[in-house]
Protein backbone atom coordinates (compact mmCIF):
# COMPACT_ATOMS: atom_id res chain seq x y z
CA UNK A 1 0.00 0.00 0.00
CA UNK A 2 1.27 3.27 -1.03
CA UNK A 3 1.99 6.62 1.53
CA UNK A 4 -1.07 7.67 -0.52
CA UNK A 5 -3.98 5.26 -0.10
CA UNK A 6 -2.61 4.72 3.67
CA UNK A 7 -3.83 8.85 3.74
CA UNK A 8 -6.90 8.39 1.88
CA UNK A 9 -10.35 9.29 4.19
CA UNK A 10 -13.63 7.58 3.55
CA UNK A 11 -16.77 10.01 4.10
CA UNK A 12 -19.61 7.85 4.51
CA UNK A 13 -24.02 9.34 4.41
CA UNK A 14 -26.23 6.42 4.93
CA UNK A 15 -30.04 7.20 5.57
CA UNK A 16 -32.81 5.62 6.47
CA UNK A 17 -36.53 6.31 7.67
CA UNK A 18 -36.77 4.17 10.97
CA UNK A 19 -39.87 5.40 12.42
CA UNK A 20 -41.34 9.36 13.27
CA UNK A 21 -43.52 11.51 15.28
CA UNK A 22 -46.64 13.33 13.86
CA UNK A 23 -47.06 10.92 10.59
CA UNK A 24 -43.83 11.41 8.47
CA UNK A 25 -42.94 14.22 10.33
CA UNK A 26 -39.84 14.76 12.02
CA UNK A 27 -37.44 12.07 14.09
CA UNK A 28 -37.94 10.98 17.70
CA UNK A 29 -34.85 11.99 19.80
CA UNK A 30 -34.16 8.58 21.96
CA UNK A 31 -34.20 6.94 18.34
CA UNK A 32 -31.10 9.93 17.48
CA UNK A 33 -29.69 8.17 20.98
CA UNK A 34 -30.28 4.88 20.01
CA UNK A 35 -28.07 5.02 16.78
CA UNK A 36 -25.67 7.94 18.16
CA UNK A 37 -24.53 5.54 20.76
CA UNK A 38 -23.95 2.23 18.60
CA UNK A 39 -21.48 4.77 16.40
CA UNK A 40 -20.16 6.36 19.68
CA UNK A 41 -18.58 2.85 20.17
CA UNK A 42 -17.45 2.13 16.94
CA UNK A 43 -15.42 5.29 17.55
CA UNK A 44 -13.93 3.76 20.87
CA UNK A 45 -12.87 0.44 19.22
CA UNK A 46 -11.62 2.46 16.40
CA UNK A 47 -13.83 1.12 13.67
CA UNK A 48 -14.23 5.13 12.66
CA UNK A 49 -12.66 8.33 12.94
CA UNK A 50 -15.85 10.44 13.76
CA UNK A 51 -19.24 10.70 13.17
CA UNK A 52 -22.62 12.88 13.47
CA UNK A 53 -26.30 11.79 13.62
CA UNK A 54 -28.36 14.26 11.82
CA UNK A 55 -31.63 14.25 10.86
CA UNK A 56 -34.67 15.92 7.89
CA UNK A 57 -38.10 14.91 8.06
CA UNK A 58 -38.18 11.61 9.36
CA UNK A 59 -34.95 10.49 7.76
CA UNK A 60 -32.18 9.49 10.10
CA UNK A 61 -28.53 10.32 8.58
CA UNK A 62 -25.44 8.70 9.98
CA UNK A 63 -22.65 10.99 8.99
CA UNK A 64 -19.33 8.83 9.18
CA UNK A 65 -15.14 8.93 8.75
CA UNK A 66 -12.93 6.50 7.88
CA UNK A 67 -10.33 4.20 6.49
CA UNK A 68 -12.46 1.50 5.39
CA UNK A 69 -13.00 2.41 2.12
CA UNK A 70 -16.11 2.61 -0.14
CA UNK A 71 -18.77 -0.16 -0.13
CA UNK A 72 -17.07 -1.17 3.20
CA UNK A 73 -18.92 -4.36 4.93
CA UNK A 74 -17.45 -3.39 8.37
CA UNK A 75 -19.29 0.49 7.94
CA UNK A 76 -22.16 -0.78 5.80
CA UNK A 77 -22.97 -2.84 9.09
CA UNK A 78 -22.77 -0.76 11.50
CA UNK A 79 -25.11 1.62 9.57
CA UNK A 80 -27.31 -1.50 9.35
CA UNK A 81 -27.38 -1.59 13.00
CA UNK A 82 -27.86 1.85 14.13
CA UNK A 83 -30.51 2.07 12.42
CA UNK A 84 -31.71 -1.68 13.52
CA UNK A 85 -31.25 -0.21 17.33
CA UNK A 86 -33.46 3.40 16.49
CA UNK A 87 -36.00 1.16 14.52
CA UNK A 88 -36.19 -1.11 17.79
CA UNK A 89 -36.77 2.11 19.90
CA UNK A 90 -39.25 3.46 17.83
CA UNK A 91 -41.05 0.21 17.45
CA UNK A 92 -41.14 0.43 21.22
CA UNK A 93 -42.46 3.86 21.75
CA UNK A 94 -45.35 3.21 19.10
CA UNK A 95 -43.42 5.77 16.31
CA UNK A 96 -45.06 6.16 12.60
CA UNK A 97 -44.23 3.97 10.11
CA UNK A 98 -41.08 2.27 12.56
CA UNK A 99 -38.42 0.26 10.45
CA UNK A 100 -40.17 2.02 7.29
CA UNK A 101 -36.56 1.53 4.98
CA UNK A 102 -34.98 -1.33 6.50
CA UNK A 103 -36.64 -3.71 3.55
CA UNK A 104 -34.60 -6.80 4.65
CA UNK A 105 -34.37 -8.55 7.89
CA UNK A 106 -30.94 -9.53 7.88
CA UNK A 107 -27.61 -7.50 6.74
CA UNK A 108 -25.91 -9.35 3.49
CA UNK A 109 -22.27 -6.78 3.41
CA UNK A 110 -24.49 -3.96 2.02
CA UNK A 111 -26.79 -2.02 2.82
CA UNK A 112 -27.05 -0.72 -0.63
CA UNK A 113 -30.21 -2.74 -2.41
CA UNK A 114 -31.66 -3.01 1.24
CA UNK A 115 -33.58 0.13 1.51
CA UNK A 116 -30.80 3.01 3.19
CA UNK A 117 -29.59 5.48 0.95
CA UNK A 118 -25.74 5.67 0.42
CA UNK A 119 -23.49 8.70 -0.80
CA UNK A 120 -19.55 7.39 -0.34
CA UNK A 121 -16.81 9.34 -1.23
CA UNK A 122 -12.84 8.32 -0.76
CA UNK A 123 -10.70 11.38 -1.02
CA UNK A 124 -6.75 12.51 -0.08
CA UNK A 125 -7.45 15.30 2.43
CA UNK A 126 -6.38 18.67 1.64
CA UNK A 127 -5.07 20.40 4.49
CA UNK A 128 -8.72 22.25 5.18
CA UNK A 129 -11.28 19.91 3.68
CA UNK A 130 -14.33 21.35 4.02
CA UNK A 131 -17.39 19.57 2.96
CA UNK A 132 -21.32 20.01 2.55
CA UNK A 133 -23.79 17.43 3.21
CA UNK A 134 -27.52 18.06 1.67
CA UNK A 135 -30.26 15.80 2.60
CA UNK A 136 -34.00 16.12 1.93
CA UNK A 137 -36.99 14.43 2.38
CA UNK A 138 -39.73 13.13 0.79
CA UNK A 139 -38.68 13.88 -3.18
CA UNK A 140 -36.73 11.74 -5.21
CA UNK A 141 -33.09 11.72 -5.99
CA UNK A 142 -32.91 13.74 -8.82
CA UNK A 143 -33.98 16.45 -6.53
CA UNK A 144 -30.39 17.78 -6.69
CA UNK A 145 -30.05 17.68 -10.04
CA UNK A 146 -30.38 21.39 -10.92
CA UNK A 147 -28.27 22.41 -7.63
CA UNK A 148 -25.19 19.94 -8.73
CA UNK A 149 -25.46 21.85 -12.26
CA UNK A 150 -26.00 25.21 -10.93
CA UNK A 151 -22.65 24.65 -8.97
CA UNK A 152 -20.79 22.86 -10.78
CA UNK A 153 -21.41 23.58 -14.93
CA UNK A 154 -23.19 27.03 -14.45
CA UNK A 155 -20.78 30.36 -14.66
CA UNK A 156 -23.47 32.94 -13.67
CA UNK A 157 -24.01 30.76 -10.04
CA UNK A 158 -20.17 29.50 -10.01
CA UNK A 159 -17.73 32.65 -10.48
CA UNK A 160 -14.66 30.64 -9.74
CA UNK A 161 -15.10 28.54 -14.01
CA UNK A 162 -14.38 31.41 -15.03
CA UNK A 163 -11.78 32.97 -13.18
CA UNK A 164 -10.16 29.61 -11.26
CA UNK A 165 -7.49 27.95 -13.04
CA UNK A 166 -8.54 24.90 -11.05
CA UNK A 167 -11.86 25.06 -12.09
CA UNK A 168 -11.71 26.66 -15.97
CA UNK A 169 -10.99 23.16 -17.15
CA UNK A 170 -15.09 22.41 -16.15
CA UNK A 171 -16.35 18.88 -14.12
CA UNK A 172 -17.62 15.43 -15.46
CA UNK A 173 -20.68 14.58 -14.50
CA UNK A 174 -22.08 10.54 -14.02
CA UNK A 175 -25.54 10.62 -15.25
CA UNK A 176 -27.15 7.07 -13.57
CA UNK A 177 -29.85 5.90 -15.34
CA UNK A 178 -32.40 4.35 -12.41
CA UNK A 179 -34.64 2.62 -14.45
CA UNK A 180 -31.54 0.71 -16.86
CA UNK A 181 -28.96 0.80 -14.11
CA UNK A 182 -26.31 2.36 -16.25
CA UNK A 183 -24.86 5.31 -16.05
CA UNK A 184 -23.02 8.11 -19.30
CA UNK A 185 -20.10 10.05 -18.06
CA UNK A 186 -21.16 13.93 -20.04
CA UNK A 187 -18.78 16.97 -20.18
CA UNK A 188 -19.27 20.80 -19.19
CA UNK A 189 -18.85 22.83 -20.67
CA UNK A 190 -18.60 20.98 -24.18
CA UNK A 191 -21.99 18.77 -23.18
CA UNK A 192 -23.88 20.69 -21.54
CA UNK A 193 -27.14 20.44 -23.84
CA UNK A 194 -26.81 16.85 -23.04
CA UNK A 195 -26.48 17.30 -19.64
CA UNK A 196 -29.59 19.02 -19.14
CA UNK A 197 -31.34 16.86 -21.56
CA UNK A 198 -30.86 14.20 -19.28
CA UNK A 199 -30.83 15.36 -16.19
CA UNK A 200 -34.59 17.38 -16.31
CA UNK A 201 -36.11 14.01 -15.75
CA UNK A 202 -34.92 14.09 -12.64
CA UNK A 203 -37.30 10.79 -11.58
CA UNK A 204 -35.23 8.23 -14.01
CA UNK A 205 -31.51 10.46 -14.81
CA UNK A 206 -30.11 11.27 -11.60
CA UNK A 207 -26.04 12.70 -11.05
CA UNK A 208 -24.33 10.71 -9.39
CA UNK A 209 -21.17 11.92 -9.01
CA UNK A 210 -18.93 14.66 -10.43
CA UNK A 211 -15.29 14.54 -10.93
CA UNK A 212 -12.68 17.64 -11.93
CA UNK A 213 -11.96 17.17 -15.30
CA UNK A 214 -7.89 18.58 -14.69
CA UNK A 215 -6.97 15.74 -12.40
CA UNK A 216 -10.33 13.09 -11.91
CA UNK A 217 -10.77 14.24 -8.89
CA UNK A 218 -14.41 13.43 -6.85
CA UNK A 219 -16.31 16.76 -6.16
CA UNK A 220 -19.36 15.49 -5.39
CA UNK A 221 -21.56 12.21 -4.84
CA UNK A 222 -24.97 11.43 -4.73
CA UNK A 223 -27.40 8.86 -3.29
CA UNK A 224 -29.19 6.85 -6.37
CA UNK A 225 -31.57 4.48 -4.62
CA UNK A 226 -35.43 4.00 -5.01
CA UNK A 227 -36.91 2.71 -2.67
CA UNK A 228 -40.27 1.51 -4.53
CA UNK A 229 -37.88 -0.15 -7.31
CA UNK A 230 -36.08 -2.03 -4.50
CA UNK A 231 -39.26 -3.09 -2.50
CA UNK A 232 -41.32 -3.61 -5.94
CA UNK A 233 -44.01 -1.39 -4.37
CA UNK A 234 -44.88 2.09 -3.40
CA UNK A 235 -43.10 2.10 0.15
CA UNK A 236 -42.82 6.60 0.07
CA UNK A 237 -41.31 9.09 -1.05
CA UNK A 238 -37.34 8.84 -2.00
CA UNK A 239 -34.87 11.25 0.62
CA UNK A 240 -31.60 11.71 -1.30
CA UNK A 241 -28.69 12.98 0.40
CA UNK A 242 -25.50 14.13 -1.35
CA UNK A 243 -21.74 15.12 -0.11
CA UNK A 244 -20.23 18.21 -1.91
CA UNK A 245 -16.28 19.26 -1.48
CA UNK A 246 -15.79 23.14 -1.47
CA UNK A 247 -13.33 25.66 -1.77
CA UNK A 248 -9.78 25.48 -2.84
CA UNK A 249 -10.11 23.76 -6.05
CA UNK A 250 -13.83 23.07 -5.86
CA UNK A 251 -16.97 25.98 -6.04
Amino acid sequence: MSEKEKEKTTISVIKADIGSIAGHHKVYPDTIAAAAKVLAEAKRKGLIIDFYVAHVGDDLELIMTHRKGVDSPEIHGLAWEAFKKAAEVAKELGLYAAGQDLLAEAFSGNVRGLGPGVAEMEIVERPSEPIVVFMADKTEPGAFNLPLFRIFADPFNTAGLVIDPRLHGGFKFEIYDVMEARYVVLNAPEELYDILALIGTPGRYIIRRVYRKSDNEIAAVVSVERLNLIAGRYVGKDDPVAIVRAQSGFP
